[in-house]
């Protein structure tokens, strides 16, 4: 920070003085110059640049006040042979501002400070970056102060159940939480019509002192406000998600909050839906044990604080109440802006159109452009031309009549005689050639492009491509293939520097035609033979010449001008002119386009005058240079832009003895601008001491279409004075005149551009629609009929229709002539006097909420928030995206390389607020780009429509973004409203009369089925199996290297589960709690029947992770604790673990329960082993974390345990023969089962394949299921991610390893959530080479309440045989609009918003399913959408909790219907699903029902009303950039956070967060808060492969994801 402060003071004194910079020798000030170009054009690094200047300074630095060169950072010398800036302050504006010349408005810039006065300074959360990210930033710039928090000193911010996240509560005098909601409500009223300060938020002054009994007056009044302000959803007492761990003294949680609320929603913080969710919410809770954050969030934690911030300062949408809205399809309803009663609305006369002087008829006058030349060329050989400067300023070249007339008729000759392909000339009359020539070489594009019109051919004159990837240049080449252009003309200069392929032709530029380049200064020009001339004809409608336009989304046409209208064109700008022979011209324009070409090119040669053309290069170097050539040539016209007006008042003041006495015309040629009128004030004050006089300043208007509509006449023709009006911002969006007059801040001064042109006829249309002429008060499209505007564009009819064959309407639909009119794409207005105004273009136009703004009006007012101090060159972009129905405003400025990250984010907060105050419209995006890196057009500014582009793809790369989405995206549906609820007899009467069946489903009747073994306990068989079969192999653990690591026989399992029950017999009592923390392997199960061997209840543990104990060790600790275990079992090396040093650092090792290893347990004599009294007793516990991170625990009876194996065994028909390949982990769920259970009570034999050994080997658990030769294989979704991820290239090298998959006849992903269509379809593809059947992946449903719901065992053993095996696994789609009201809606595949969803699995045997209503609990009708809930003898029992307050949850175990079947007795699932009845039959000759789920309750988010999957909103997101690896979304206090991992380079972070909110605002209608851009592999996911969204959650608040780029969304 020190030093580049030190180096900003320095620049002061480094600026060189005239004198001092005078004593710099010609060249060198030259080369300065020349860099100094190359800077502002970007072919050169500032890095760069620095290095090069301080060398060429290096030897004349003791003339400069002797400072270490390595400072002179700022100081620019501008130099040139004529003249030297001085005086520092100009000279750093000159470098700040080589673009906003034409918006320099000394009003409007006090305007805008005015503005910004009134806004009282509102904190916004800055966002933060991470420190790679930054450029050149300072620690303080990442971390602003915190004011939201009222202490700085309090530890841990308590997870209370209040409302502020980060306002801790103060006893003492400190205003209270609900003062938080007056601040935020606080000047933002409900409409825009109730309050006079809503224009300006903020306008209203705080009371900060106000009492808490004062506030708590308000809270009531303010919480409705508040709730409908965030996102419209109920507050509760609960909007910070209290901590769940139970193990956290109480004393944190505050008197006054209601018990309950503790323990309710709880996992839910993000779902502040109680009223609404009440039932729902037992299930929320599992267990007092919980992963979430242990502490509370510091504090000083600068991410809540920022929320916190963010909360504040999202205002209120300062809008009219909606009234009516329009159906998107659905009855999802988007706002239609309702038009404001108030609005000003036009109520003049409806205009007339507006004739021109007529056309005089001038004797002698040529019968065309051609035949003008040939006289003036054989008339006044001698006469000049044109005139051609260096870099210098120095005449080069001077071209006369005599030498143009016969140097283009030697190239017409050329061109059609001496090219040829195949003994064919290469062109004919009437083909289009490109015209390639550089902006400094006038003199030979004057030949070429009079050689063209000799030759009859028709000119497109183009830029010069510089490099392969120029902006907009594939765009051009796109035109010239649709012209057909096959050659092109370009000096041999310009050949050489053109970008070169291999063979060293010119490259083929992307999107180009092949062209072949002919060089016109070149030794194939050839003198045409005597008898040959060139035919000079009478101008005819043949094509001219083409010119090109870019539109405003980017694509180029070319707008065709035949011979006629060029020569009227002449004939009118002469006579609105006052041209005559002779006369000396300075054009400092493009001589390529548009008023260059008119002037400088076309009219000058109809009347023999002399121009003396400015390039561009020599404007840059010495912007005094067209006014020093005025001086010198005694010139009578100048034709300029405002731009060039501004540059040289920057560098007057070096410049005594100019005189601009001789000119009788300044044309402004960009007059349109309404900005242009600054510059013009501003010129005309500094020079009308040099003999400027006041009248000559000429703006006028034309546009590529329709060429010049108007201009200021000069003085001596007679006519009105010029006009000016100031008219009202307010006023012009609404496209109605109204000269301003009590709000001076939000104006617009504009200058008349003259009278139409001779000969013209001009009226005012509307702008949408059909072309009614407007009102005299209205500002509409300047439409003109006249024989001089462009013809077409090239080869689009449809397009040419639409603009050159308007035919504008009276307002009763009769056409005003029978003349059809060309658009010009000028909006304005025909003033007093017949003058014409212009208030802007098309192209710059935005309509937002049906409002009209003018993207220069808004460059404007950016400009003037000090643009000196930030903005680099002036350079900024705005333009709109539509984005949900809607046009959004976007700017993007170029930021100085000095910037701070705190200037930029001031600067940014303060134009959101300049804009807002004098446009009355909300900023969308706001993005600062670094110096330099916004596409250029040709001749300097802003590629637009290339920006856009950019933006759009995500390849813009900022280096500050703000998005404002709260404050301008008001046309959301309308929140949701719950309809109260039809009563239970009405919904089954409803249901019958639709035909609906209740939604109910059954797997096979287990009590009729004939097998023996009714129940047994787990242990029993077991002992059996030791007996009957002892060497009967039952498991097989294999390693990474794909070898078997163990095994064990019946026999060896139950002789080592004996050895271990010997152990615990001695030290435990029966029913005693004992953990096993074991890597998975035979020692795990071994360890289990040893414990139920011993009467006690095992608790199976995953063990931690030694390298990450800090986070694995924890949740060991506290299963072990919320389990009540008594003992742990392990082996020898984790129990080193547990007592490491290392371990002590995560958890209190001193409280571990009695530890004992069972590697080398003493082989003793059994005593009597265990037999439990009853089937209900308990068999084991348990536990896991879900993924909102609760530690659930349940309980499984012997009785379930034994009906769960029975039910799998009938299932998927497993007995002794088999073997099943298990890739799951085995600690919990359904691949505990798997592992330790079904082996023993099934007798097949399993092969073991831990999953952590495929991160080393990923082919591992594929090769096995080959090898082994399995048809049945279980899997998680993570094991099928890695698969795919990491063996999708390595499909060949499989097959040679012989791996086959076609003995696969099903693989079953074990799941605990909807079904991840997109990834086992990816599977079953990439996979297919290897003999995997397409029909063999399926998926499986568990929850906590039943672990095994559904599992789809298609077509296996004898029912495969005989053929009736259960039906394929279908999918439907359904609208996710719909799934969000909570409703099922089926579409069809590929339909919009449509969301597949794949059945579940087959229902196992003995379970029966229905679908709940949540909050009736009544039965819902088939294809409804409600909670899953099932009835089954394997359902657990409950839940193991410590405090016993089963209470609250027992209803997910035993709940029962509210009417229809209310005996049965149901346990919840906590999921959202339906059943379909499908058309298939299953093996018992039944129609097929089929269970979808759809997402977990707790995992919902509940905004505006609606239900929202996680997973969803995610799957958009992933998709809008390709360099999202992965996402995951929760909500902070209603606020959408989006947590996204890029994988790839850090700058394209903040591309993805307009991407990521476009995204999720167009397909879910949600505002996206928060938008996280963090490292590839930081959202946690679970053993089961689930995101764990909460504990991102909690350590995104507690400020430990180390992200990229955190941008808080206003």
């Amino acid at each position: 920070m020190a030093e580049r402060t030190s180096s900003g003071l320095l620049t002061m004194m480094l600026e060189p003085t005239p004198a001092v910079a005078m004593t710099l020798p010609a060249e060198v000030r030259e080369k300065l110059a020349e860099l100094e170009l190359e800077l502002s054009e970007g072919d050169i690094t500032q890095k760069g640049y620095e290095k090069k200047r301080g060398k060429l300074l290096a030897p004349y630095i003791p003339q400069i006040q002797g400072v270490d060169p390595s400072l002179q950072i700022d100081n620019r010398i501008q130099a040139s042979s004529q003249a030297v800036l001085s005086g520092s302050k100009h000279h750093k504006s000159r470098a700040a501002n080589t673009r906003d010349e034409r918006f320099r408005s000394d009003l409007h810039t006090e305007a805008v400070q005015a503005a910004l006065a009134k806004y009282k300074e509102r904190k916004m959360p800055m966002p933060s970056k991470r420190r790679s990210v930054l450029v050149q930033s300072s620690v303080e710039a990442c971390t602003p102060p915190d004011t939201s928090s009222a202490s700085e000193d309090e530890g841990s911010l308590r997870r209370q159940g209040r409302l502020a996240t980060s306002t801790p509560y103060q006893g003492h005098g400190h205003p209270a939480v609900e003062h938080w909601f007056n601040r935020v409500i606080q000047g933002s009223s409900t409409s825009s019509s109730a309050s006079s300060t809503s224009s300006h938020p903020g306008g209203r002054s705080v009371n900060t002192t106000n009492t808490t009994a004062h506030a708590a007056l308000n809270a009531n009044a303010a919480a409705t406000a508040l709730a409908d302000l965030m996102a419209h959803t109920q507050l509760d007492n609960h909007s910070a998600p209290p901590d769940v761990t139970g193990l956290l003294e109480r004393s944190s949680l505050h008197a006054e909050r209601p018990q309950v609320a503790s323990v309710r929603g709880i996992s839910r913080g993000n779902n502040h839906h109680t009223s609404v969710m009440e039932t729902a919410d037992g299930c929320q809770w599992r267990s007092e044990g919980s992963l979430t954050l242990m502490d509370g969030v510091p504090v000083n934690s600068r991410v809540s604080s920022k929320i916190q911030q963010l909360l504040n300062t999202l205002k209120r949408p300062k809008r009219p109440p909606l009234r009516e809205f329009f159906v998107d399809d659905f009855e999802e309803l988007l706002d239609v802006q309702q038009s404001d009663p108030n609005q000003p609305r036009p109520e003049g006369q409806h205009m007339s159109p507006l004739e021109g002087e007529p056309l005089e008829v001038v004797n002698n006058w040529p019968p065309s452009l051609p035949a003008a030349l040939q006289r003036w060329g054989t008339t006044h050989p001698k006469s000049p031309c044109l005139t051609a400067l260096d870099n210098a300023g120095k005449p080069v070249y001077t071209l006369t009549y005599g030498k143009l007339w016969t140097r283009s008729q030697k190239l017409a000759y050329t061109l059609l005689n001496k090219l040829s392909t195949r003994n064919e000339p290469l062109l004919m009359p009437g083909d289009r050639v490109a015209l390639v020539f550089p902006n400094n070489d006038p003199v030979m594009f004057m030949v070429a492009f009079y050689g063209c019109l000799l030759a009859e051919l028709v000119p497109v004159p183009i830029e010069v491509p510089l490099t392969r990837k120029d902006a907009g240049s594939q765009q051009i080449g796109f035109l010239l293939g649709s012209c057909g252009v096959t050659l092109a003309l370009t000096t041999d200069a310009c050949q050489k520097g053109l970008p070169k392929a291999q063979t060293g032709e010119v490259a083929t530029f992307k999107g180009w035609p092949r062209l072949l380049w002919f060089v016109t200064d070149g030794k194939h020009v050839v003198k045409p033979p005597k008898d040959w001339h060139p035919p000079i004809r009478e101008a005819s409608n043949d094509i001219a010449y083409i010119e090109y336009k870019t539109s405003k989304e980017g694509s180029t046409m070319g707008i065709t001008v035949s011979n006629a209208a060029m020569l009227a064109h002449c004939h009118a700008l002469t006579q609105a002119c006052g041209y005559t022979e002779a006369e000396t011209i300075t054009n400092v324009l493009d001589f390529k386009r548009e008023g260059g070409l008119w002037h400088g090119v076309l009219t000058s040669v109809m009347n023999r005058m002399h121009v003396i053309s400015i390039p561009y290069s020599l404007m840059k170097v010495n912007p005094l240079s067209w006014i020093q050539k005025v001086h010198i040539y005694k010139a009578r016209v100048a034709v300029v832009k405002s731009r060039d007006m501004h540059w040289s008042l920057l560098a007057q003041r070096d410049q005594r003895d100019i005189s601009l006495s001789s000119l009788r015309m300044l044309i402004v040629a960009d007059g349109a601008n309404p900005w242009s009128i600054s510059s013009c004030d501003a010129f005309l004050n500094v020079f009308q001491a040099r003999g400027l006089r006041p009248e000559v300043i000429c703006p006028c208007a034309s546009s590529s279409e329709a060429m010049t509509v108007a201009i200021r006449r000069p003085p001596e023709m007679g006519v009105p004075p010029p006009g000016k009006a100031v008219l009202s911002m307010g006023g012009l969006s609404h496209s109605v005149i109204r000269v301003d007059t009590e709000e001076k801040l939000s104006v617009l001064t504009v200058q008349d551009v003259g009278q139409v042109m001779p000969g013209a006829l001009v009226c005012v249309v509307r702008v949408e629609g059909t072309p009614y002429l407007c009102q005299t008060d209205e500002v509409g499209e300047i439409c003109m009929s006249s024989g001089c505007t462009g013809v077409a564009y090239y080869g689009l009819p449809g397009m040419t229709k639409n603009i050159f064959e308007t035919i504008p309407v009276t307002s009763s639909g009769i056409p005003i002539s029978d003349r059809p009119f060309t658009r010009t794409s000028l909006l304005g207005f025909v003033g007093p006097d017949s003058l014409v105004f212009i208030v802007g273009k098309m192209d710059g136009l935005m309509v937002v909420s049906g409002r009209r703004h003018n993207a220069d009006d808004v460059v404007a007012t950016a400009l003037a928030v000090e643009p000196m101090k930030f903005v680099y060159r002036g350079r900024i972009a705005v333009f709109s995206v539509s984005v949900l129905h809607d046009e959004r405003i976007v700017v993007v400025a170029e930021q100085r390389p000095d910037a701070s990250e705190e200037d930029s984010f001031q600067w940014m907060s303060r134009v959101l607020q300049a804009i807002d105050s004098i446009h009355q419209v909300g900023v969308y995006c706001l993005a600062l780009v670094p110096a330099n890196t916004l596409p250029k057009a040709p001749l300097g500014g802003i590629h637009i429509s290339e920006t856009k582009q950019r933006f759009l793809e995500g390849a813009l790369h900022p280096c500050n973004v703000l998005m404002c989405p709260h404050t301008c995206v008001t046309n959301l549906p309308k929140p949701r409203q719950k309809q109260p609820e039809v009563g239970p007899a009405s919904m089954i009467v409803g249901n019958l009369v639709a035909g609906k069946r209740i939604a109910q489903a059954c797997g096979r009747d287990v009590g009729q089925l004939e097998d023996n073994d009714q129940f047994l306990y787990i242990q029993d068989v077991l002992q059996w199996r030791a007996q009957a079969t002892p060497d009967h192999p039952l498991f097989l653990v294999l390693n990474a290297k794909g070898t078997v690591a163990s095994t064990a026989t019946c026999l060896q399992l139950h002789k080592r589960a004996e050895r271990v029950a010997t152990a615990l017999m001695g030290r435990l009592n029966t029913g005693d709690h004992v953990a096993l923390v074991y890597p998975p392997g035979i020692d795990l199960i071994a360890t289990f029947y040893g414990c139920l061997y011993a009467g006690c209840v095992p608790v199976t543990v995953r063990p931690p992770h030694p390298q990450n104990l800090a986070t694995t060790l924890p949740t060991v600790k506290m299963i072990v604790e919320v389990s009540k275990s008594v003992c742990i079992l392990t082996s020898q090396a984790i129990m080193k673990l547990l007592k490491s040093k290392e371990a002590a650092a995560a958890v209190d090792i001193k409280s571990w329960p009695m530890v004992l290893d069972t590697d080398d347990l003493p082989r003793k004599k059994t005593p009597q082993l265990y037999k439990p009294p009853t089937p209900e007793m308990l068999a084991y516990l348990d536990f896991s974390v879900s993924t909102t991170g609760i530690l659930a625990g349940v309980k499984m009876s012997h009785a379930a345990t034994s009906a769960l194996c029975r039910s799998i065994k009938l299932q998927c028909e497993l007995y002794p023969s088999r073997q099943i390949a298990i890739c799951l982990d085995p600690y919990c769920g359904l691949g505990f089962a798997l592992w330790c259970l079904c082996s023993v009570y099934s007798g097949h034999q399993s092969i073991l394949v831990p999953p952590l050994e495929l991160e080393s080997n990923a082919s591992l658990w594929l090769a096995a299921v080959s090898q082994y030769k399995v048809r049945v294989t279980f899997c998680s979704y993570s094991v099928m991610e890695m698969c795919t991820k990491g063996l999708g290239s390595q499909t060949e090298a499989l097959r040679l390893r012989n791996v086959n998959l076609s003995c696969v006849r099903t693989c079953m992903v074990v799941a605990e959530e909807r079904p991840r269509i997109a990834l086992t379809q990816s599977f079953s593809k990439i996979f297919k080479d290897l003999g995997l059947s397409p029909r063999a992946v399926s998926t499986t449903f568990g929850c906590r309440v039943n672990v095994a719901i559904c599992l789809q065992s298609n077509r296996l053993g004898k029912l495969a045989e005989q053929g009736t095996a259960g039906p394929d696994p279908t999918t439907v789609y359904v609208d996710m609009r719909a799934l969000r009201h909570d409703r099922v809606r089926l579409v069809e595949r590929g339909s919009p918003h449509s969301l597949p969803l794949m059945e579940s699995g087959k229902i196992l045997p003995g379970v029966k399913v229905i679908i709940a209503n949540t909050e009736t609990k009544g039965p819902l009708g088939d294809s409804h959408l409600g909670e899953v809930w099932v009835s089954s003898p394997h359902n657990a029992t409950g839940y193991y909790t410590v405090y016993g307050e089963e209470a609250l949850h027992a209803d997910h175990f035993n709940t029962k219907l509210s009417f229809g079947d209310t005996q049965t007795v149901w346990a919840r699932t906590g999921y959202l699903g339906f059943l379909r009845r499908t058309e298939l039959t299953d093996a018992s000759g039944e129609r097929h029902d089929a269970l979808y789920v759809v997402g977990s309750l707790d995992e919902t988010l509940e905004l505006r009303g609606m239900r929202y999957h996680p997973i969803d909103i995610e799957t958009s997101v992933i998709r809008s950039h390709k360099s999202i690896a992965e996402c995951a979304v929760f909500t902070w206090t209603n606020l959408l956070v989006v947590v996204v991992e890029l994988e790839g380079s850090e700058q394209e972070a903040l591309d993805l967060v307009a991407l990521v909110t476009n995204v999720v605002l167009e397909e879910h209608y949600l505002i996206v808060g928060v938008v996280v851009v963090v490292d590839p592999g930081v959202i946690p996911i679970n053993s089961r492969g689930e995101k764990q969204r909460m504990h991102l959650r909690d350590g995104f608040l507690a400020d430990q994801l180390d992200p990229i780029y955190v941008a808080y969304n206003m």
